[in-house]
């Protein structure tokens, strides 16, 4: 399993990879993608982190769906900025990451009242209904000591395809042009997943393309929003 020493953020040297994890959040808890060393693809669940770091077993690299390093900042996180603006056209899909404040409030009213105070603006529902999430992985990764990155799939699929893809994920053009591009590099998603088919067909694609961005973060390929983000400062990895 994952070994205890604290949480890794700084940037991975590994040349050779193994067994990767990508993980997206979906609406009963965690679907996760493990991209083994022999070229097989499965699929892991869990209602917590830990639940599902468990079912994956030993990896050198985990590409997580989730905004970590969340502060009071006041200003948008530079990671967040960068992201977008490499979307270009697909920008509204990434959300600007609220206050860790906002996370915290017990109600989505008192999240936008306290967001409004600290940065002029309210998060959208979605973005304040991460919270829990947010606050699992980071207990979880208190006892990890491989790298963990925050990945978005829109980043990851752009630079997979070579373009962002314009379709919704929501479509069956969307869908169908996110499993092309995952299978052109060899990523093909088993039709039987097990628990984790319990997540929907976009939540199995985005964590597929996670544990994509998560192999190359273990070979380091990785390219970092913003280019040269200091190691312990918000970055999104693709």
């Amino acid at each position: 399993m994952f070994r205890s020493r604290g949480p890794v953020w700084e940037r991975c040297d590994m040349t050779h990879a193994g067994d990767v994890l990508g993980v997206d959040g979906c609406r009963a808890g965690w679907v996760g993608i493990v991209l083994a060393s022999d070229g097989t693809v499965r699929g892991v669940f869990g209602t917590t982190m830990a639940e599902l770091a468990a079912g994956a077993g030993p990896v050198d690299a985990v590409g997580i769906d989730m905004p970590l390093h969340v502060t009071d900042e006041v200003e948008p996180r530079a990671s967040d900025l960068a992201a977008r603006l490499h979307l270009g056209p697909k920008r509204s899909s990434l959300f600007l990451t609220p206050p860790r404040a906002a996370y915290l409030a017990p109600t989505y009213a008192e999240a936008c009242a306290v967001s409004r105070r600290l940065t002029g603006k309210a998060p959208s529902r979605q973005a304040w209904a991460l919270g829990p999430k947010i606050l699992d992985v980071e207990g979880w990764c208190e006892g990890v000591d491989i790298p963990v990155r925050e990945v978005h799939p829109e980043v990851s699929f752009s630079l997979l395809a070579g373009a962002p893809i314009l379709a919704s994920k929501a479509t069956w053009a969307g869908l169908e042009a996110r499993r092309e591009a995952l299978a052109a590099a060899g990523i093909v998603v088993p039709v039987d997943l097990g628990d984790a088919g319990r997540a929907g067909p976009d939540d199995v694609l985005d964590a597929a393309v996670a544990a994509w961005s998560a192999r190359r973060i273990a070979r380091g390929e990785a390219r970092c929003f913003p280019d040269n983000a200091p190691p312990g400062a918000p970055a999104i990895w693709a």
